[in-house]
């Protein structure tokens, strides 16, 4: 019994009716003409109509394919099973990194570079300390995290991993782009930026830039401020740009401090 799909305009359904007889003409057809007289494999084989309509389906996929672009499709293609880098739980991408882990509300789950491409760090200032950063990150309502922490002695969490695209930016694009890194203090208080805080988090921007392969510059190293679309101020007038881009470089220079990305 036949049955009308809804949305399929009836001239198309008529029409895919009327062709119904021919395809069992070519299938009669195709048993008749195996020379052993017999049928091939016991069914009807791939038709031409059906070849044709399977060559149409495999056209328009590749069309789809490249009217999308290759760089959109490998943004959900670690989605699918199997191919998403291995993950081990507790593992940080930078050495000596604690690891505490913000809610899975803060972050959306990636496998960068491989769908995103990393060349920027935007850098944070909390405004407040480094135990209040660590419980919003923590906090599935705040919808924000940053992929690490720097204390005021130096020593760094890591709440996100650099695969992921942590919500930190206010803007999607920098997003997906960017590793953020929050730094303990205020604003309005130099004194909140110690010489290990420099230190440290230097250390840290330099891998990033070497594992991702950009330059250590104000390009590509920017603050929360200059991030399009954003209102916040940090790290604030008392950041030191000059300086810290020095230790920058100084630490991409150093021995040792290549260091390739990590699953």
């Amino acid at each position: 019994m036949g049955k009308s799909r809804v949305g399929e305009p009836a001239a198309e359904q008529r029409d895919e009716a009327a062709g119904q007889p021919d395809e069992a003409a070519e299938q009669q057809g195709e048993r008749q003409a195996d020379p052993r007289g017999g049928r091939r494999g016991g069914t009807a084989g791939v038709t031409r109509r059906r070849a044709l309509w399977l060559a149409g389906g495999g056209a328009v996929a590749a069309g789809a394919v490249v009217a999308t672009g290759w760089d959109e499709l490998r943004h959900w293609w670690w989605q699918l099973p199997g191919n998403d880098l291995p993950r081990r739980a507790g593992e940080v991408d930078h050495p000596g990194a604690q690891w505490v882990a913000a809610s899975g509300a803060n972050y959306r789950r990636a496998d960068r570079p491989a769908d995103y491409a990393i060349d920027r760090v935007v850098i944070h200032v909390v405004q407040g300390s480094y135990a209040t950063a660590l419980r919003v990150f923590r906090n599935a309502d705040r919808e924000a995290a940053a992929h690490y922490v720097v204390r005021k002695d130096g020593h760094i969490a890591q709440t996100v991993r650099e695969l992921d695209v942590a919500f930190h930016a206010g803007n999607r694009g920098y997003n997906e782009r960017s590793i953020g890194i929050e730094h303990e203090g205020f604003v309005d208080r130099p004194e909140s930026f110690t010489d290990a805080m420099y230190e440290s988090s230097a250390r840290l921007t330099a891998r990033i830039c070497h594992r991702y392969g950009f330059p250590a510059d104000r390009e590509h190293i920017v603050g929360h401020v200059e991030v399009p679309g954003t209102d916040h101020t940090d790290p604030g007038p008392h950041w030191d740009w000059d300086r810290y881009l020095r230790l920058v470089r100084a630490a991409g220079r150093a021995p040792g401090s290549a260091q390739k990305r990590r699953p």
